[in-house]
């Protein structure tokens, strides 16, 4: 089959036993969303709507030495100017750390800054308002590279210096294992800041209730830590607050830290029980925005001739901006996945988060994965080249399987697929066809290659945070069922899952389930929509709470019958017996009764995720008990006289414990590939100075169908014990292992190696130039 001939590339890989779980099935949100019924929060307006604005720092590090906001105030149509003065609790903000100031007071240290807001009857009247604001500013030295920041000559952008946190894990001796070692591979990469681009910016609404309830609607990814963050800077209770966060137009970790919420919350609080709305344009969600982090990664790894890898030496050093948001996490993230899920006996690695005025990064997906994996995965192409080895083989010569001790030290006790998604790559048509392919260029001057990676991810929190998930599972008055689930719903189709397993549970059809999510007055706090924990969380915990709707429901029907309760069952929204499945009664009888006798129709129920029993000193929350597993095989063509490359092919191989939704899988699948290719080939947020050089979409390149190859997802299942359905989370490795997998095809072709991300044709072209240059490699 050559690369312009279409094939059904997806299989079926269907659970026979289950009605709902495992099969294709479309999203329930789909025709809303397709349609455009289903409105964006930002998209919503009032008759009786003010708008607010915020006003930016101008500088990139300065002292604030007066803020005049008279001339703004006296503007006709303004109906609020507000400042720090105006915060009544703690002005400041932050996932971990809460070091963000929610409007600054005395220094300003990244152009995202906010120094003040305003409401007004128009959106233009905001924007004047905000011009005649006068900050006095005295300008500071700016900090914009993080190994400079790091050294004593660097002024300290937070009293406790630059260095936000720094973790390491040691295993073995390297030392040793380096001297003895018969091939050493040593070198530098570096990756680029990446932006969300999700659809629709920040934003959303604010309003005080006519019984005194704070709402604020505004799309996030854990509207419990929303609301807990909105209520220490107002100083109320936080169950006077009501956050609505989902749904929302995308958010792949740039909405799962504070967006405006903060903001509309205090303007709401000024503009007289009006509704107010802040919505970011593309430009100011550009500058604010939290973006990836940046990365510089030092990699030594230390191999046998037998393949075995012996020894792996990793330095990491992650700009995070100027302020902490999820940095230290995403560190200790990028220490515990370093050496990809391979068993490698001396380990010696570090991370550092380190504070700069380059804007702020914060949770973006694969969370610092993305950034480490390179370094692995290419030498370990390099080591198989060297001794004339499989890359796959070598691969599988080197992963650890469950019941094995990873490179972090741990015993892997939750379910590993490594293998598998390598024996699939090494099986798949574009692996076994590869040289047929790579004959067939497009043109003389291009060249085609075809390489393959593999990598992990965490699910979940780790060892150091909470992390816990519940449900609840209503009957309503028609007979229906409504279950409420905490994260949200920001583009995963995860909703939809909870709809297949409330159904499987409770034995209905899916259209009988209303889902509701990210609704701190519905739904039960069940953790954040990040760490691709949301499809584990959710099934599991609806899995916990569906038993006791069962017996909510058979114990009503055998009160009202006189019928022992084990003679009863749940079909199709009735209450049948068991031995002959006659209808008993109809749930909306059973709601009537229920309701008559003031008996609640709701039940639910709650879980802790597993954990390991002992974290890795000075790791920050290594290991993780649970992974999720990818392997990829890509074809790339690349352009000898330009650089210009082309991803033609994507075999996307994920471990996901168990397909919950073959539909939503490939969903991801695909997703991920086309964001890891945008990741790898274009997209690069240039911040010079601690100014946003990149300012829209315009000047910031994302993948269209244009750049998007024939991907090809073949499922592996190991099902994950814990969960009951043996699902696990795949939404970010999906990402993952095709960004050394490009990169790896791009020396296939061209026998040049890009270490500096994004491998532009620029990048590209000057690495062909200089491929007879001394490879970084020695050998004993």
């Amino acid at each position: 089959m050559s690369i312009g001939e279409k094939a059904n590339t997806h299989k079926e890989y269907s659970n026979e036993r289950n009605q709902w779980i495992g099969k294709r099935i479309a999203r329930i949100d789909g025709p809303e969303k397709v349609t455009g019924e289903l409105k964006y929060m930002t998209d919503e307006n009032y008759s009786n709507m003010v708008w607010g604005k915020v006003l930016r720092a101008e500088y990139p590090h300065a002292k604030i030495k007066n803020i005049e906001t008279e001339k703004a105030e006296s503007l006709p149509g303004v109906i609020c100017v507000l400042t720090y003065k105006d915060i009544p609790g703690f002005n400041g903000f932050g996932i971990v750390t809460p070091d963000q100031p929610v409007l600054c007071e005395d220094v300003v240290r990244c152009t995202a800054d906010a120094v003040a807001l305003v409401a007004a009857e128009t959106s233009e009247i905001a924007d004047e308002a905000i011009n005649l604001i006068h900050v006095d500013y005295e300008p500071l030295k700016v900090v914009t590279d993080a190994e400079y920041a790091m050294t004593g000559e660097a002024p300290y952008l937070h009293p406790d210096g630059n260095i936000h946190s720094h973790v390491k894990i040691n295993n073995g001796d390297v030392d040793q294992a380096f001297k003895h070692a018969d091939y050493i591979f040593e070198n530098t990469y570096y990756s680029p800041r990446q932006m969300h681009a999700f659809i629709e910016t920040e934003g959303g609404w604010g309003l005080v209730e006519e019984d005194g309830t704070l709402k604020i609607q505004c799309p996030g990814q854990y509207a419990y830590r929303d609301r807990l963050q909105i209520s220490r800077t107002l100083g109320i209770n936080p169950e006077r607050i009501h956050v609505i966060s989902s749904p929302n137009g995308g958010g792949f970790g740039g909405k799962d830290e504070i967006t405006v919420q903060i903001y509309l919350a205090l303007l709401a609080l000024h503009t007289e029980g009006r509704p107010v709305k802040i919505h970011l344009t593309r430009e100011e969600s550009v500058q604010a925005g939290m973006k990836r982090h940046p990365f510089k990664v030092q990699v030594k790894t230390a191999a046998n001739k037998d393949g075995v890898i012996t020894a792996n030496q990793v330095r990491a050093v992650a700009d995070t901006g100027a302020f902490a948001s999820l940095g230290p996490a995403v560190i200790s993230l990028a220490v515990e996945h370093a050496c990809g899920p391979y068993k490698i006996p001396n380990v010696d690695i570090e991370g550092f988060c380190v504070y700069t005025n380059n804007g702020i990064a914060g949770a973006f997906r694969g969370f610092g994965v993305n950034q480490v994996c390179v370094g692995i995965e290419t030498h370990i192409d390099m080591i198989a080249e060297q001794i004339n080895m499989d890359p796959i083989e070598i691969r599988k010569k080197n992963v650890y399987h469950q019941g094995e001790k990873s490179s972090v030290g741990h015993i892997v006790k939750s379910s590993v697929g490594t293998h598998e998604t390598l024996e699939k790559a090494q099986n798949c048509e574009l692996w076994t066809n590869q040289n047929i392919y790579k004959s067939q260029p497009s043109e003389p001057w291009k060249k085609r290659g075809v390489a393959v990676s593999t990598s992990f991810h965490a699910v979940g929190m780790g060892l150091d945070k909470p992390d816990y998930g519940a449900a609840s599972i209503e009957l309503l008055h028609d007979g229906r069922l409504k279950v409420a689930v905490g994260p949200e719903e920001i583009g995963t189709g995860n909703g939809t899952v909870y709809a297949q397993v409330c159904a499987e549970l409770l034995h209905c059809d899916m259209a009988d389930i209303s889902v509701v999510q990210g609704d701190t007055s519905e739904t039960l706090d069940s953790g954040t929509i990040s760490a691709s924990r949301s499809t584990y969380t959710g099934s599991r915990a609806i899995a916990t709470t569906a038993p006791l709707m069962i017996e909510l429901l058979t114990g009503t029907a055998s009160e009202m019958l006189n019928i022992p309760a084990k003679d009863i069952d749940v079909e199709d929204c009735n209450v049948i017996h068991k031995k002959d499945h006659s209808i008993l009664l109809s749930f909306t009888e059973l709601y009537d009764y229920l309701s008559i006798n003031k008996t609640s129709t709701k039940v639910n129920s709650q879980f802790y995720l597993p954990k390991e029993k002992e974290a890795i000193k000075g790791s920050g929350g290594a290991p993780h008990h649970i992974y999720g597993y990818q392997t990829n095989v890509v074809m790339v063509e690349v352009d000898t006289l330009t650089g210009e490359t082309d991803v033609l092919r994507v075999v996307s191989i994920p471990d996901c414990g168990r397909v919950m939704n073959l539909q939503g899988l490939e969903g991801q699948t695909e997703g991920g590939a086309i964001m890891g290719i945008g990741y790898t080939l274009y997209e690069d947020v240039i911040i010079e100075e601690g100014y946003h050089k990149t300012s829209n979409l315009g000047d910031y390149i994302i993948p269209t169908i244009r750049e998007t190859p024939e991907i090809e997802t073949i499922p592996v299942e190991a099902p994950e014990p814990s969960n009951p359905f043996g699902a696990k989370g795949i939404g970010e490795v999906v990402m993952i292992p095709i960004i050394p997998a490009i990169m790896s095809a791009i020396y296939d072709a061209t026998g040049a190696r890009v270490k500096h991300l994004p491998a532009t044709p620029e990048r590209i072209f000057n690495a062909m130039k200089s491929t007879t240059s001394s490879v970084p490699m020695s050998s004993r």
